[in-house]
């Protein structure tokens, strides 16, 4: 199937699940709104996509609820042209320089934008738990579309899960443009390549690394600073590990507070968990534990 005959006969019913879930949630009454090469097409692309997600918060303009299906078949078929030509690219490019003769460019990147496109129902309803994580996890938070217009983890976790579905496809380069973006617009660091559950929750967010072997479990919170990341990035050569398991695993419902770092790709914080401010944890952490740094 081409991609054009593909956009007709998918793209209605990816839109009318998007449609649904919107209009039975609080985005669609949203009122605020927010042909360059290299990144910053892929940054354009980029903001298309988080406005497929949340049409009301991150769209360029106001639209109504009988506008939804409209703005999202028009939006999807410009990001489906657009990002295509891109991930065509990059596929171009990496096989030029793994001297690979043996694949189909153009197919792939047709696969993966299908893939990506067809998933975007799906990353709503991931995104929806993060939001739901977040207001019930702040109670700062007065209103629930509070969250998505004025937190700066959601457009982090938000860009984070688009970029992940492309690194875990193989598509080269995009996802960590992607990731960057985010990282300079917000401050928060996630690698495409880190595994996170749903229903996470970063409170405040700035200085946050989240390195790329990474796996974090279900409903777990963390704050400003946290740093999970490599106890050592080379081996005893000074050469970069890669392909290794560098970085700890987050298992479900655990709170890591400011300013702690834990290191290690052997390192495992157990379910429940809490680790306080400031730590420096190298070692697994059993479940329900309580780590804290104790003032002299």
């Amino acid at each position: 199937m081409d991609i054009k005959a593909w956009m007709n006969a998918s793209l209605p019913g990816i839109v009318g699940k998007l449609e649904e879930s919107i209009l039975t949630g609080f985005d669609a009454q949203s009122q605020v709104g927010l042909d360059l090469a290299g990144r910053q097409d892929i940054y354009a692309v980029l903001d298309d996509l988080l406005a497929v997600l949340f049409p009301g918060s991150y769209g360029k303009e106001k639209i109504t609820r009988q506008e939804v299906n409209f703005f999202l078949s028009d939006l999807l078929r410009h990001v489906s042209l657009k990002l295509g030509r891109h991930i065509k690219e990059v596929f171009v490019y990496r096989c030029k320089k793994d001297q690979c003769t043996d694949c189909s460019c153009e197919s792939r990147a047709e696969d993966a934008l299908m893939h990506l496109i067809e998933s975007m129902p799906q990353i709503r309803e991931l995104l929806l738990e993060d939001v739901q994580a977040a207001f019930e996890g702040d109670p700062a938070a007065r209103y629930v579309d509070e969250i998505v217009l004025s937190y700066p983890c959601i457009e982090a976790i938000a860009t984070y899960r688009i970029a992940h579905l492309l690194y875990e496809i193989s598509v080269p380069i995009i996802p960590r443009i992607m990731a960057e973006r985010a990282h300079s617009r917000t401050g928060i660091d996630i690698h495409p390549g880190a595994k996170i559950g749903p229903r996470f929750f970063i409170d405040h967010g700035t200085g946050v690394v989240i390195g790329e072997t990474t796996v974090i479990g279900t409903n777990v919170k963390i704050y400003q600073g946290v740093t999970l990341g490599a106890l050592s990035p080379f081996d005893k050569d000074g050469k970069p590990l890669t392909g290794e398991k560098r970085h700890p695993d987050i298992e479900d419902d655990v709170i890591i507070y400011a300013n702690a770092t834990i290191l290690g790709g052997k390192t495992r914080i157990g379910k429940g968990a809490i680790i306080g401010g400031n730590t420096w944890i190298t070692k697994s952490v059993p479940a329900g534990a309580f780590i804290y740094r104790t003032e002299k």
